[in-house]
């Protein structure tokens, strides 16, 4: 994108106006953790329920006298063309024993009705996917949109990795915002942990273990792991959802994105051969800054790794594929 290309996309939004489009566990808890981040001056909430997004924007706006000043209300989508991101959380819940990717159908529905209302209203800020299965529906609402593959992104596994890295620190016993490693693939069961990069403060994990007193590495692995991958389904199966952790990545991601960092989070994104992998959305490390996504991050993988990544996209290649009846 040229520099006169991102100037009109600035001009052409409110970077202090946020949507959310679904009011359910996740968009409210989100709605939440973005009124207490003051990034936004402005934020419209939007849902099939439009009695419940009313609820939910006075809920969190009577907590304004305690936070910073903001305009939060419940709208519709003429409301989200100026926004400079618009989240959509909107879809069916995960129940108890039910994978993310069985959502898909149903969700893929969802999409259907929600994305022609975006594309037709010329939106120009940068479009991030929440609802689950969320490799998937991005990659849907690239496609039902036509927008640039830069401004459609999907939360990815930024939380899984979050997941990691607090799962680590505890066995560690060390700060977890000092580990420095990622959760790659798919946002779900075949999602996998990159260890071969992962590293605390530079000095790599099994050095480091080793140093804490730690020697089964092995088993250490597969177990923090499978805790990762799992923890999404031991929370629904307490608590029927899952939105505080989500809810604060999204927050991340919106960081990110609104300051310009230039972060380095594990978003979806559409591959375009790296690894082997070539048209499918799934989650590796990405520079997010104004304009979303800026460059892939390519990351050290063993062989085996890459294998296992490459299935992964299979696996959501083969779900994309059912779910869109091809």
């Amino acid at each position: 994108m040229s520099n006169a290309e991102q100037n009109t996309l600035c001009r052409e939004v409110n970077l202090r106006k946020v949507a959310m489009i679904g009011c359910g566990f996740v968009g409210s808890a989100s709605a939440f953790a973005l009124m207490e981040s003051g990034l936004f001056s402005e934020m419209v909430l939007i849902d099939a329920d439009q009695a419940k997004a009313e609820g939910e924007a006075l809920d969190i706006a009577h907590g304004l006298p305690f936070a910073k000043p903001m305009q939060i209300y419940a709208g519709s989508y003429d409301d989200i063309t100026d926004a400079a991101i618009i989240i959509v959380t909107a879809g069916a819940n995960q129940k108890p024993g039910e994978t993310r990717l069985d959502l898909v159908r149903k969700n893929v529905g969802v999409f259907r009705s929600i994305m022609p209302e975006i594309k037709k209203r010329d939106c120009a800020g940068i479009l991030l996917i929440v609802a689950n299965p969320v490799d998937i529906l991005t990659q849907v609402a690239q496609e039902l949109t036509g927008f640039p593959e830069n401004r459609v992104i999907g939360s990815g596994t930024v939380l899984d990795t979050a997941r990691l890295k607090y799962l680590l620190g505890e066995h560690l016993e060390v700060d977890s915002r000092a580990v420095h490693a990622f959760i790659i693939g798919e946002h779900g069961d075949s999602e996998m942990v990159a260890w071969s990069s992962a590293n605390v403060s530079g000095i790599p994990l099994h050095d480091f273990c080793e140093l804490r007193g730690h020697y089964e590495h092995e088993a250490a692995m597969e177990r923090i792991g499978e805790q990762v991958k799992n923890a999404a389904y031991e929370i629904i199966a307490k608590k029927r959802a899952t939105y505080y952790g989500i809810a604060m990545s999204v927050k991340r991601i919106c960081e990110a994105i609104i300051r310009d960092e230039k972060s380095i989070l594990p978003i979806s994104n559409r591959q375009h051969g790296l690894y082997g992998i070539d048209g499918v959305v799934l989650s590796i490390p990405a520079i997010i800054g104004k304009n979303g996504l800026e460059k892939v991050v390519p990351i050290d993988l063993s062989e085996n790794e890459v294998q296992e990544l490459r299935a992964s996209a299979e696996t959501l290649r083969g779900v994309l594929r059912e779910a869109m009846g091809e």
